[in-house]
């Protein structure tokens, strides 16, 4: 099953929400690599493999 924009768009905002309830000292390091997922999934080479299929 391809990978819709929509769906990605939609777990972007998911992972964005989780994002902002992430506030003690030990989440951090899970905050991090969170914010480094919606990087990738807003980088423009991201973007332009989701046009590919």
């Amino acid at each position: 099953m391809p990978v819709k924009k929509k769906d990605t768009d939609r777990a972007l905002s998911l992972l964005e929400e989780y994002c902002k309830k992430l506030r003690k000292p030990e989440e951090q390091q899970l905050k991090n690599a969170v914010k480094k997922v919606m990087g990738i999934f807003k980088s423009s080479l991201f973007q332009a493999l989701l046009e590919c299929f």
